[in-house]
């Protein structure tokens, strides 16, 4: 198996660049959110509006979350060491469950609050002043959500766009809240609690969407389809290929993926063919994809015997019957030795072992005379 262990100096110099436009974007998040906190406190308090006091509190939770962002930031691009060979990439993961975290807390936090407010309600006072400024934080919010949100998915960055999405909300909850204060003053009926409570039910909402997300980027998910196709059709380009198979995608960070696969080459190239193969795959799917190959496995197919051609159609035919059997692949039949050995994916619907047992048995019966070996692969990547 061929291997690469050293990280290309351009992914270095891009994921300091990335770094520093998360940075960027972060301290204006921070700035943004510090002034808008503090214009709404001044104004809850001197209307005496929970919904506007709430909102403030909600965007010094914002703040927070844009400090977690730079520093978490900060941290993922440290370069790798003995301790963490792969570099800290995934740190901005547990950042962007952090962020998720704050998120329902701002929520749980308005929805207490504003049922207080339904069981011993409070006359708000609201002055032309005080709703120019709940009106101009709907505006910035609005954009500022727009644009961290955009700028996130340019650097695929799960913190900015957990950051970005909630300030989106925060536009939503200023703009009920200036609503509600019209309808107050217009028609003298008070329904800032009320707008309040189902605010906090979005935010919630919001939060525990965005902690799933966050969970699934941590605990690992299926590679992307286009992803996982453009990297097979990248080595089936090559003339010696017979097939792609068992691609692992791992993920250590955003745009940091590492990769190994199995090649089905012929039984007639030499060790150092493979080699010269191998690498010029690597430096390929690299240049084209951005993800390293740190691994390319080797199965061997028979190239000149008729008898092993139809006995791999035959037992292809047996493993394929079953729904649970998705791919057979690395066939190579041992004349000599009557030793036949294979790869079969599994789907999740079946204990590998027992597909195992069930394919063996069942091939045995057919062909007593050779020793089956079966590899059971996951159903990892389409």
């Amino acid at each position: 198996m061929a291997q690469i262990q050293d990280i290309p100096m351009d992914i270095v110099d891009e994921a300091t660049k990335r770094n520093k436009e998360i940075i960027k974007t972060s301290i204006i998040g921070v700035v943004a959110n510090v002034i808008l906190a503090a214009f709404k406190a001044v104004v809850g308090l001197v209307t005496n509006s929970i919904a506007v006091t709430l909102d403030a509190v909600n965007n010094l939770s914002d703040a927070l979350a844009s400090i977690i962002t730079i520093v978490a930031t900060v941290l993922s691009g440290k370069l790798p060491d003995k301790k963490h060979p792969l570099g800290y990439g995934r740190i901005e993961y547990l950042s962007g469950m952090i962020v998720a975290a704050l998120v329902l807390y701002a929520g749980i936090t308005a929805g207490v609050e504003s049922i207080k407010k339904i069981i011993h309600p409070v006359v708000a006072d609201y002055s032309m002043v005080s709703l120019i400024i709940i009106a101009a934080a709907v505006v910035v919010k609005f954009i500022m959500g727009r644009l961290i949100a955009a700028k996130g998915k340019e650097l695929n960055s799960s913190s900015l766009i957990a950051t970005g999405a909630d300030a989106s909300f925060d536009s939503v909850l200023s703009l009920s809240v200036l609503i509600s204060a019209l309808i107050f003053i217009k028609f003298h009926i008070s329904l800032e609690a009320y707008v309040g409570v189902v605010i906090a039910i979005i935010i919630v909402k919001s939060g525990i969407e965005m902690m799933s997300e966050t969970v699934d980027e941590i605990l690992g998910q299926r590679a992307e389809k286009d992803m996982v196709a453009k990297i097979k059709s990248l080595i089936n380009e090559e003339e010696e290929v017979r097939g792609a198979y068992d691609l692992f995608i791992n993920n250590y960070g955003p745009n940091k993926n590492y990769a190994s696969i199995h090649i089905e080459l012929p039984d007639t190239m030499t060790v150092d063919e493979v080699d010269v193969l191998t690498r010029r795959l690597q430096a390929k799917v690299y240049t084209q994809t951005g993800v390293i190959l740190t691994g390319v496995g080797v199965y061997s197919y028979n190239t000149s015997n008729e008898e092993v051609a139809n006995i791999r159609n035959d037992i292809s035919h047996i493993v394929m019957e079953h729904d649970w059997a998705l791919q057979m692949h690395g066939f190579y039949v041992d004349m000599e030795n009557k030793a036949i050995r294979f790869d079969v994916v599994f789907s999740f619907a079946i204990n590998p072992d027992e597909g195992v047992e069930i394919l063996t048995r069942e091939i045995g019966e057919k062909y007593e005379d050779f020793v089956v070996h079966i590899s059971p692969d996951i159903d990892i990547a389409d």
